[in-house]
Parts: structure tokens; sequence; C-alpha cells
């Protein structure tokens, strides 16, 4: 992590790790990003970093605040975390408000992008009012366990893999319904014969049959959020 600098945050009494990306170019913005279900791996510092290139200031999120000695030791984890939303929201929230707490980031719109797990988590954010200008999913889950019942104001991206066994085409209906009955903003791209995890090179290394990576739909979805974010954050100066 050498081009990452190592930010200790809390939740309450769990004590967290981020990881900050800082932009070379002129600052448009600040993001966290929501790691996957095994936390911060090569693919999420990759797109820290893409963000910090992009112009924004971007902070990964530490979900559970231990090692994740593998990728099959993460469930048990992640299960943990999600089965209290308000325990869940509160350690995202703690990502939200660290982020603004860093000085390149005062002063500036936040943001949030989240991957698998992420992106289910983002979408939690906004569920719970986080004062976001932007949530973006990729290959996230949609449903949850409590549906938002207030306006949601962040513009909502969702890229989704039409072929994701996680994320079937009911579900993607219901959060269609749900988004519409709070008077959300949301873009929602889908990709046809597309499976999970398609923005991450090493998906096909798990061997899992629900998971590829797919180079074409990582580069439109990558296009997608950066196409939002000039509308939402202004253009690269």
């Amino acid at each position: 992590m050498s081009s990452l600098t190592e930010v200790p945050y809390k939740d309450g009494d769990t004590a967290l790790t981020g990881w900050l990306a800082l932009p070379t170019s002129p600052v448009r913005g600040a993001i966290v990003v929501c790691p996957t279900i095994a936390n911060v791996t090569p693919a999420i510092e990759r797109r820290a970093l893409m963000l910090a290139e992009a112009g924004f200031v971007a902070l990964i999120a530490d979900f559970y605040g231990e090692p994740v000695p593998s990728f099959e030791a993460s469930r048990p984890l992640a299960d943990k975390l999600r089965a209290d939303v308000d325990a869940y929201r509160r350690r995202l929230s703690a990502a939200v408000a660290t982020l603004r707490q860093i000085p390149e980031a005062q002063g500036l719109r936040l943001g949030a992008a989240g991957y698998c797990m992420g992106g289910q988590a983002v979408l939690e954010m906004a569920r719970a009012g986080e004062d976001l200008a932007l949530v973006a999913s990729f290959h996230g889950i949609l449903s949850t366990e409590r549906k938002a019942d207030k306006t949601i104001s962040p513009r909502v991206l969702i890229c989704h893999g039409d072929a994701d066994p996680m994320v079937p085409r009911d579900q993607v209906i219901a959060f269609w319904e749900e988004m519409d009955a709070v008077g959300a903003n949301w873009h929602f791209h889908a990709y046809s014969g597309v499976k999970h995890g398609f923005t991450d090179p090493g998906s096909d290394a798990r061997g899992m049959a629900a998971i590829a990576y797919d180079a074409s739909a990582d580069r439109q979805s990558w296009a997608a959020l950066m196409a939002l974010c000039d509308e939402v954050f202004g253009p690269v100066a």
C-alpha cells in the first residue's frame, strides 16, 4: 500500500483502519470507497487510486476492524456485521464522518462507491440519509433488511451484471420499486451475460460459478461513474 496512507478511526469501541488516496490533479470531491466482503484487496486499492487520479480524495472504509485471512473467512464476519441494521449503518457512517474530517476533504462534497458487499453498503448509506451527493454500486446486493422510507437525496448509480445469480431479476425489480417509492434519482446499467464481481480481474481465479471478470462491463461501468461524477461534481479542470 505504498501509494495509500493509513487512517485510523473508530466506530464506538471498534478500532478501524481506512486507507487514503490523495489526488494529484485538481480536487473536485471526496469519495468513500466501500470494499468487497473480503475487505481491502488489491482490486479495491486500485479503485481508490483511480478515483484519486480522477480528482477525488478517496478513503477505503474498513468493515471489520480485524484481518480477513481468506475469502472464505469473510462470510461469518460479514454476516455478523449485517445482522444488526443499525450497527451496520453506524459502521458505514463512521467512514463517512472520518472522510469528512480529513484536511484535504474539508468543504468538499462527498460521495460513496462500493463493490460487491460495498455496493450494498453505499445503498445502505443512502437509505440511512447520509449527506452524500452520489452513491455508486458495482455488482452490489440490492436487497435490504430495511427499505428506504424517506427521500433519498444522493444521485444513485447501479452497475449490475444481468447474469449475477446473487441479484436475480425479482431483486432488481423490487429495488426499482423501492427507489421510485421515495423519489430517488437513479440510473441503472445492466450488462447482459455478466456475472457478479465483473470489475475484479481476480474474480476468475476464485473458481466460483457465480463470479467472473468482464473487461467490457468493467470499462463501461467505470465510464458511467465518471460521466455521473462530471454532472455531480463538475468535470476535471
